[in-house]
């Protein structure tokens, strides 16, 4: 048996390709949608792709399953409980595809989504009875379970997701100790909230170290996985749904995304409601951008923002630096299929048009704390989540969470300068082009975030030092 993962860091994303060397049959589980990794995989070792399974629903991101039935010929396999618009193979609780020295069992655990599968797989020549793996898609995690309140299946409530949960746990508790335990989630992803950054473990090592897997009521079960869960993207519930549905594959997608579009045509796209999404660095975009562009840099969580702060059906016109195929792929993986193009060209098309140009100022820790000693003070704009807020933030500064901030412009001050901050400089930088699409021009960055003034001993509420391997200096920007 051949067993390979596939780990996607910017979605905190794992896949798996299960291969059998003497039939050269292979199966794909939870694929991204882009592929290739896949595909040539596949070549190399001469197998064909006769499955692609989804052990669920996944809300943070488009799976690959559409795509792998039309260029590998693989056939669909749900759960029994799915409910999907393309053909697909049920499969019951139970139920076995065999395929050479390789067997996978279906096991049933709902309770992230009431669809959800695990996948116990057996290599035969090793044991007959005892599984090699087990593929937990989001119902159990390295660390953790899968969170039961994202309400992507409509119709069913948190609580009664819960006891799903704590059902299907008790199942996977039942297994050997040996068993290896491949999540299709990591640190990062949003599907619960407190992922370990391994992508591996043993069924063993979680009942000693997973918190969910510890014998205990129903009742406190509910409240320890229901509690304290990071807000979910507004698109999470767009792409479980987008999941479920028949719909155009990536290669179509893209081919009408990649196209080149002059300073006129994304003008004229502007005018008519588009979104414009410069992917470029901050320091570049704050340099100079095109009026009312959104700033996402791709070097960070990119697919988080993006799905959380642009509209999946308005146009989008992309703006980079020769790294737009990219951009507009990553923005497929997540289900945001409506690109129109990319300026072609980039920043240099607008050169002879300053007309169109914005800047934006960027300051220092320094220069900030300088500036609160002076007669018009600066309102200080913390955009992290307000548990960051809570373990430490500038003295009189006002936290509005990035994903609120659209909603909550009102709140700003307009007769004051406002300098923005986040943990290290990614969140404010999407913070002030959100602010400047509102109209508010006198706004700054603050280099480093707050990362940066603590690294200058500045004061803080309550008192911090930057050390390396403290909340602090590990927190996700």
């Amino acid at each position: 048996m051949y067993l390979k993962q596939y780990y996607l860091g910017c979605l905190a994303h794992a896949s798996y390709l299960i291969a059998d060397d003497r039939t050269k049959t292979a199966v794909v589980v939870d694929p991204q949608r882009d592929i290739e990794q896949y595909l040539q995989d596949a070549q190399a070792g001469g197998y064909s792709i006769r499955y692609v399974f989804l052990t669920h629903f996944h809300a943070d991101f488009l799976a690959g399953h559409i795509e792998l039935r039309n260029r590998a010929g693989a056939q669909i396999c749900l759960g029994q409980r799915a409910q999907a618009e393309f053909e697909h193979r049920a499969l019951r609780d139970g139920e076995v595809i065999e395929f050479g020295e390789v067997r996978i069992r279906i096991l049933e655990t709902p309770g992230h989504t009431p669809e959800g599968i695990s996948l116990l797989v057996f290599d035969r020549i090793s044991s007959e009875t005892v599984p090699h793996a087990v593929l937990t898609g989001d119902t159990l995690f390295i660390g953790d379970v899968g969170r039961p309140d994202l309400l992507a299946s409509i119709g069913v409530t948190a609580d009664e997701l819960a006891a799903m949960l704590y059902e299907s746990v008790g199942r996977l508790r039942q297994l050997p100790d040996s068993t290896l335990v491949y999540p299709a989630h990591g640190a990062g992803s949003l599907c619960g909230k407190s992922l370990s950054k391994e992508t591996v473990s043993t069924i063993g090592e979680q009942k000693k170290a997973n918190y969910a897997l510890q014998p205990m009521p129903f009742e406190q079960f509910r409240e320890l996985v229901t509690s304290e869960q990071p807000e979910a993207p507004g698109y999470f519930v767009y792409d479980a749904t987008r999941n479920r549905q028949e719909r155009p594959d990536l290669d179509r997608t893209m081919q009408s995304s990649l196209q080149g579009l002059s300073v006129a045509d994304v003008l004229r796209l502007q005018q008519s409601g588009a979104q414009i999404l410069d992917v470029r660095e901050s320091i570049d975009f704050e340099g100079a951008s095109l009026q009312g562009a959104l700033n996402i840099g791709l070097k960070g969580k990119y697919a988080t923002w993006a799905g959380s702060l642009l509209n999946h059906d308005a146009p989008i016109v992309v703006i980079g630096d020769d790294n737009e195929e990219e951009a507009i792929m990553r923005l497929g993986r997540i289900g945001f299929d409506n690109v129109a193009g990319y300026l072609q060209g980039g920043m240099s098309a607008l050169e002879r048009h300053p007309e169109l140009l914005q800047t934006i100022s960027r300051q220092t820790a320094v220069a900030l704390s300088e500036s609160r000693g002076q007669q018009t003070v600066p309102w200080i704009l913390d955009v992290r989540s307000e548990k960051e807020y809570a373990i430490v933030h500038l003295e009189g500064s006002h936290n509005i969470p990035l994903t609120h901030l659209r909603e909550r412009l009102a709140e700003i001050p307009v007769d004051r300068p406002v300098v923005v901050h986040c943990e290290g400089g990614y969140r404010s930088a999407i913070a002030v082009s959100v602010l400047r699409q509102g109209g508010r021009t006198d706004v700054s960055d603050l280099v480093g975030g707050i990362r940066a003034w603590i690294a200058m001993k500045l004061p803080t509420i309550p008192e911090k030092t930057l050390v390396c391997g403290t909340k602090i200096c590990e927190a996700v920007v």
